[in-house]
């Protein structure tokens, strides 16, 4: 069943020349025990490697069942070792990390045999060589005669058609030797077996046929035979590692070295640590750059109002003049006041906005307000002012409208009766939040402090400094008296306001407000978003624009050009239209107030309005004015840049890590050099090796990735309570999952990378040489 036809091996080291097989040709009875007699150096060890695709012959030709391997691939010779060779080695050849079973069983896993074949063919193969008993046991629980019958068991597991024999008791008594042979003559009854012996006691005893060997040539052969070569029987079976395989082997590898794996994948881990970190307080700080932003964009809203002022830089090329004539022209300022047309379509067009951009808009009326109150059971005229909802804004507010109050501010209403925006930036230190437009609130700053002007103005008797009890603030009624019942015509075309107080205040068509409650800011690293005193949506002022727009001294006021309070003359449009509006009279806002929901959103809005003014003219567009773009430009991006030199540092830590597993991979494959050439000899291809050093370092990165990770989120509690000592900044370090998951492949590819040329390494190991390795 297997010829060697005039086969050649000659090893070549500088001019010198080594005939380690000289033209052998010599044919095997399918089964048989020949013993090859030589003494060292001879060519027996290198036939043997030879006929059992260990080492590759120069020339010639190997015929297995009729089939010529002159033409076999790497993988072909692989396949031929897994499938139809079991190799026993003097020196037994076992993977120490691997139980007793796992030996025996690793020709089988090559093969890709399921899991339950698997291990009853390992348990019959132990049990046929004695060791039953054992069979659990560890390679180093073992004697020299025991770690040999393994070495058969695993050889014979498969069920190879040839049994080859490196001097199997070489290293054995004589008695365990004598037992090991009678073992393997009486597996010769099954199968060819081939032994190579410098013994020709045991030769002659055992074998059934003798070949002496000398100088890489037959010298005799007590029992020749001549092969039938016409026919071809032989079938390889490819032999096949999956990726799970590796990694069992190389987990069971890792578990024995548990202190090296450990401090490996703590080393590895550094660069993870250092970026997880850096990504965490990265997250954290930018959250509290967009709650930040939020407030400043609070502050600072996007305002587009009635008078607006053009964004024109100072003109710095004017010359000196020695002319002496003066030049009449309009100044700056003056060339740059434009005036809003905010019409009814403009407010439809604001009110189309897509509300995730902003979730929040005031719309300002410049009307009075006809407010009574009552303290002490006395009825006194009160007052809000309908400025701005912004302490930064208030100098433009006063220049929108005539507002005779202090102390006041608007709120959007376009979310919940504004009940949203008031808890985003606001906590009710007393009474409750406003549950519809006819309840209003006191704003307080920090020290719980307001306002003074604010108090006075609803008719309080209070002095600078006074502290007031919240009981005398929250419930506090006003009453809003419609212009009808408020004014009264004294002669044609001139009104005044009626000065029966207590009646108007118990008119049963009054509005009646209430304080509701009292509001502080949340937290200290918030600012106050609305002026300290009372503050009331904008959703009351269209209300009482809607009550008052068709009213007696609206009507005579749109068709009188004198003032119908004062009958003093209105001299232009203007005029006349601003007293119509604070009578009232107008539906259209004196200002709109538009809260982006974040930096990058504010983005959109102002493109939106860009939108409206394309193809118009300059007097029919709508300008407004972004206070907060400036602080956009400046801190828009400063958080991400100090996240990539942050995470560029951190990263040379990981590249170090992957470094440093490709030197401990390359450690592994050295020391590891003997599995190697057992892998090969049992039939395992390179890609296999491959994959059983791949797997180890795949596993070793996930770990190291996990630890990195456990460790950074660790870590981030004392960095939280340190810098919200420092900083009083709650929460800044948080470990976004998602950069947790993607560091942990990141660490797993870079390992893997790093030590995937070492395993290549390991794959190209010539199997004879590594199995003479120490």
């Amino acid at each position: 069943m297997l010829e060697l036809k005039h086969i050649k091996k000659y090893y070549y080291v500088g001019d010198s020349v080594t005939k380690a097989l000289d033209d052998v040709s010599v044919s095997f009875r399918k089964q048989e025990f020949v013993a090859i007699l030589g003494p060292s150096g001879s060519g027996k060890t290198t036939m043997l490697n030879g006929i059992g695709g260990l080492d590759i012959y120069d020339s010639g030709d190997l015929v297995i069942n009729g089939k010529s391997t002159k033409d076999f691939s790497e993988s072909d010779w692989d396949a031929y070792r897994n499938n139809s060779v079991g190799f026993i080695f003097q020196s037994y050849n076992i993977i120490g990390h691997l139980s007793i079973i796992d030996n025996v069983e690793l020709g089988m896993t090559l093969s890709g045999v399921n899991a339950d074949e698997k291990k009853r063919k390992a348990r019959e193969a132990l049990e046929r060589v004695g060791l039953g008993p054992h069979i659990n046991k560890k390679p180093n629980q073992l004697s020299g005669g025991q770690l040999q019958r393994v070495a058969i068991a695993r050889a014979i597991a498969n069920d190879p058609e040839i049994l080859l024999c490196d001097e199997p008791t070489g290293a054995l008594d004589t008695e365990t030797s004598e037992e090991i042979m009678k073992l393997i003559k009486e597996l010769s009854k099954e199968r060819l077996v081939i032994m190579v012996t410098h013994n020709p006691t045991l030769a002659k005893e055992y074998a059934d046929r003798i070949i002496n060997f000398a100088d890489g040539k037959i010298l005799d052969d007590s029992n020749p035979f001549v092969e039938d070569t016409t026919k071809d029987n032989f079938e390889l079976k490819k032999t096949k590692m999956t990726f799970w395989t590796a990694l069992k082997l190389s987990f069971t590898n890792l578990k024995t070295k548990k202190a090296r794996t450990a401090l490996t994948a703590f080393a590895s881990s550094i660069g993870i640590i250092s970026i997880a970190i850096v990504l965490a307080l990265s997250s954290g700080f930018q959250k509290q750059i967009d709650k930040t932003q939020g407030n400043t964009l609070a502050q600072f809203p996007v305002t587009i109002s009635q008078t607006a002022s053009k964004q024109t830089a100072p003109d710095t090329k004017v010359k000196s003049s020695n002319s002496k004539k003066v030049t009449a022209k309009l100044s700056q300022q003056e060339k740059s006041t434009h005036t809003n047309k905010l019409n009814k379509s403009y407010v439809n067009y604001i009110k189309k906005l897509d509300p995730e951009l902003s979730k929040d808009i005031t719309y300002n009326y410049s009307t009075g307000m006809n407010l009574l109150s009552k303290v002490d059971g006395k009825v006194k005229t009160a007052q809000f002012s309908n400025t701005s909802s912004s302490n930064s804004m208030s100098s433009m507010s006063a220049a929108m409208a005539s507002s005779t109050g202090v102390g006041s501010s608007v709120y959007p209403s376009s979310n919940n009766n504004g009940t949203n925006f008031l808890k985003k930036h606001y906590k009710v230190i007393s009474g409750s939040l406003p549950k519809s437009e006819n309840d209003v609130v006191l704003i307080v700053d920090r020290d719980n402090s307001t306002n003074v002007n604010a108090l006075k103005n609803i008719g309080m008797k209070v002095k600078d400094n006074q502290k007031l009890d919240f009981s005398k603030i929250v419930g506090q009624e006003f009453k809003v008296v419609s212009n009808n019942n408020y004014y009264k015509q004294v002669t044609a075309g001139l009104f005044t306001p009626n000065t029966d107080l207590a009646s108007l205040y118990d008119n049963s068509d009054n509005k009646t407000l209430k304080i509701s409650g009292i509001l502080k800011v949340k937290s200290k690293s918030s600012e106050n978003i609305l002026s300290s005193g009372i503050a009331y949506s904008d959703k009351l002022t269209k209300d009482i624009v809607d009550t008052n727009k068709n009213s007696d001294i609206v009507t005579a006021q749109k068709n009188s050009d004198t003032n119908v309070l004062t009958g003093a003359s209105v001299d232009d449009a203007t005029t006349k239209e601003s007293l119509v509006s604070y009578l009232g009279g107008s539906a259209t806002p004196s200002s709109i107030l538009i809260y982006p929901s974040t930096f990058k959103t504010k983005d959109k809005v102002l493109s939106y309005l860009d939108k409206y003014n394309k193809g118009k003219k300059t007097s029919d567009k709508v300008i407004y004015t972004d206070l907060a773009g400036q602080v956009s430009s400046l801190t828009g991006g400063l958080m991400d840049a100090i996240t990539y030199v942050l995470v560029a540092f951190a990263g040379i830590s990981l590249v170090t890590s992957m470094i440093m597993i490709g030197i401990i991979t390359y450690t592994s494959v050295l020391e590891r050099t003997k599995e190697i050439g057992i892998l090969k000899a049992l039939g395992a291809r390179k890609k296999d090796v491959t994959r059983v050093f791949d797997a180890e370092t795949t596993i070793l990165g996930v770990s190291s990735g996990v630890l990195g990770i456990l460790i950074a989120w660790l870590a981030t509690f004392p960095i939280n309570a340190i810098l919200k000592g420092l900083t009083d900044l709650s929460g800044v370090a948080q470990l976004n999952p998602v950069h947790a998951i993607i560091l942990i492949i990141i660490s797993t590819i870079l390992t893997v990378i790093g030590g995937h040329i070492p395993a290549r390494m390991a794959a190209r190991k010539d199997a004879a040489t590594a199995l003479r390795s120490e």
